[in-house]
């Protein structure tokens, strides 16, 4: 499975019927079906009738395309999560896009109506007549305006200019604002990234609510007015008043208008937050029933260490973070007496589990060795994947390096085992080679400094699975003369480090996306991001367009960037392959990233009373969304008066 992007320009043109999920609108306005959660509100006047709050032209769900049988209404999903901040995974989940993927990874119209696409230079983009955010205000060409004109076009709020994915050779589009459900973005050359942005897992939201956040904008607001607003929410002024509320993401503000199926309804901080459903949310079945089928979601935060217990304990209706290979006897043992089935659904990533050396690290002797290819491949040939493989995985895995995944169009069976090998007397052949021969009184080799080699591999603090994997590279690279020190942190502590140059080298998982085509865009494989872990302050100069960050130093770095601007001006599919290829070689024969082992599903916890959720399924954060791209508003309990008492 794989994206696919020519399919998207012939009929991402041609409307929502077109899609092959989605259906035409049911027959009129009496045949849609009110949910009973929102009867009492309707009743009282509070909102409107469900006629009057989905879109004239509601996207319909396909159910028997997709699989799926039509459900009840009425339940709450249990879920579990570690940080309160992962209120944000219900903008990942709930998968509300201008355009979003399908299941077999085409991308088909969602808020919009529909997007005409002419030479992949000109996007025209149909909003629904009558769509609204959650609050039940229009979402209109407006909502864009302001985004374009007012943020991204303000100085002080976008410093940077306009982001990355809306520039063609450093130029912006040009915008119009055709009428209240028509905008039109035109480059003068093709952007292959507009369309795959908009449906990322962390979208390209080319919109704002102008309506809830002309409040804190200095256009819209009287200064001494503005001053007051930033003085009484504590800020320093009123740029950052305004990205306090500006951060439909993030998904910590319960008055900031969604167009998410849920929607949060409790106030940070807590310990379990509430969503409830989107009375205004603008997919609905066959039937003419408004989704989301389940009322509410309640995300309730544990320490990562405590989910596989709570999600064995029963406490959960569908669970696959924090849940590893290593828990699988134990959920599965646990599943009939706590009333849920155990899935087992294919990994989209690289590799499950990559070790990176940080380029960028400020330790000049660690920065020389890590820039340095043959201490990479000496690191990677040190380590016995066979072993961990066997030992953390049964032996279910695939001992080989971090690339794509052989169900790629893309994919080069030459280029996984490259480096792969365990090979412990190439490794100190290859140490010896570059120098390192001097060893202290406990046979650990001496920097060139005269310090001992003690690498510190820091992770996440998320996957304890790590933690045994460390323990066995530990070994293997003792017996080479490198002593490792593993450092727990946690996520946004570990990426300061990382930008601050703190971290020698990070433990993560492997490439986001295994399973890419020529026209899916190569990023990954070059300096581009400040999140890349091999090079998060060459990535940091390359996003900020060289304001943040260090240039890249290296022969490698340079030819990867200027590989992957090829990649971005091409239109020609073959080249675009050819470039991916060549890209994916170097990655492999340099050892960037130390891939250890791929191939490892992904488990999936899954109440027995929760229904149309895959049996068999792709997980991947992008793309994918987790479960984003299989539709959880359609997922619905059986019992759903049960399911509603169980989870208060």
């Amino acid at each position: 499975m794989r994206p696919s992007f020519p399919a998207l320009r012939s009929l991402l043109g041609l409307g929502v019927a077109a899609a092959g999920l989605w259906q035409p609108r049911p027959a009129g306005a009496a045949d849609y079906i009110e949910p009973p959660a929102l009867a009492e509100r309707v009743a009282s006047g509070d909102l409107p009738p469900v006629a009057d709050r989905v879109p004239a032209e509601p996207l319909v769900v396909d159910l028997q395309a997709l699989g799926k049988t039509q459900g009840d209404y009425g339940g709450t999903l249990r879920i579990i999560e570690a940080q309160a901040k992962d209120t944000r995974r219900m903008v990942v989940y709930g998968y509300a896009r201008l355009a979003g993927y399908t299941p077999d990874l085409e991308i088909r119209p969602d808020l919009a109506r529909a997007i005409d696409v002419v030479e992949d230079r000109i996007f025209t983009i149909h909003l629904r007549k009558g769509h609204k955010w959650s609050d039940g205000e229009p979402f209109t060409a407006e909502d864009f305006r302001y985004y374009w004109e007012d943020v991204v076009g303000d100085d002080e709020l976008s410093p940077h200019g306009a982001p990355r994915e809306l520039l063609v050779e450093g130029k912006p589009p040009t915008v119009t604002f055709v009428d209240a459900e028509t905008i039109r973005y035109e480059w003068d050359k093709p952007n292959p990234f507009f369309l795959p942005a908009l449906a990322d897992a962390q979208p390209l939201e080319i919109w704002r609510p102008a309506h809830y956040l002309k409040k804190y904008h200095r256009h819209y607001v009287e200064a001494d007015k503005l001053k007051a607003k930033v003085e009484e929410a504590g800020q320093r002024n009123w740029v950052a008043l305004h990205f306090k509320y500006d951060q439909s993401y993030k998904n910590a503000n319960p008055k900031m208008p969604s167009l998410q199926p849920w929607v949060l309804a409790t106030k940070p901080p807590s310990d379990r937050f509430m969503f409830v459903r989107n009375p205004f949310f603008h997919r609905v079945d066959p039937a003419g029933h408004q989704l989301p089928y389940i009322d509410d979601v309640a995300m309730t935060i544990a320490s990562s260490r405590l989910i596989p217990a709570k999600t064995g304990a029963g406490e959960t209706d569908l669970q696959s973070n924090y849940l590893s290979f290593g828990n699988y006897a134990f959920l599965k043992q646990a599943a009939a007496g706590h009333g849920y089935e155990m899935r087992r659904w294919t990994s989209g990533k690289g590799s499950k589990i990559a070790l990176f050396p940080n380029q960028n690290v400020g330790d000049e002797a660690w920065r020389k060795l890590f820039q340095t290819s043959d201490f990479r491949r000496a690191l990677s040939v040190a380590i016995n994947r066979e072993d961990i493989n066997q030992a953390i995985y049964y032996g279910l895995g695939k001992p080989q390096i971090d690339t794509v995944s052989e169900t790629s169009p893309l994919y080069d069976p030459a280029l996984p085992g490259r480096w792969a090998q365990f090979d412990p007397a190439l490794a100190n052949r290859l140490l010896d080679g570059l120098g390192l021969t001097e060893t202290d009184g406990d046979g650990i080799r001496l920097l060139p400094d005269g310090r001992p080699m003690m690498l510190v591999i820091e992770t996440a603090g998320e996957d304890t699975e790590q933690v045994d994997v460390l323990e066995l590279i530990g070994e293997d690279l003792r017996n080479v003369g490198i002593k490792i020190l593993v450092k727990p942190s946690e996520r946004d502590t570990l990426s300061r480090r990382l930008a601050a140059g703190s971290t020698m080298m990070s433990v993560w998982t492997g490439l986001e996306n295994a399973l890419p085509k020529a026209t899916t865009s190569p990023d990954e494989l070059a300096p581009t991001n400040s999140e890349q872990n091999e090079w998060p302050l060459w990535g940091m100069n390359y996003e900020t367009k060289g304001t943040a960050g260090e240039p890249p130093t290296t022969p490698v770095a340079r030819t990867l960037l200027d590989l992957n601007n090829r990649w971005r001006m091409t239109t020609d599919v073959r080249a675009k392959e050819a470039i991916w290829k060549e890209m994916l070689a170097i990655n492999a024969d340099e050892a960037l990233r130390i891939g250890i082992v791929s191939g490892i599903d992904q488990i999936v916890v899954v109440s027995e009373r929760l229904r149309n959720v895959p049996e068999t399924a792709v997980f991947n954060w992008n793309p994918g969304s987790f479960y984003g791209i299989y539709r959880p508003e359609t997922f619905y309990f059986a019992e759903p008066d049960q399911q509603q008492a169980q989870a208060k």
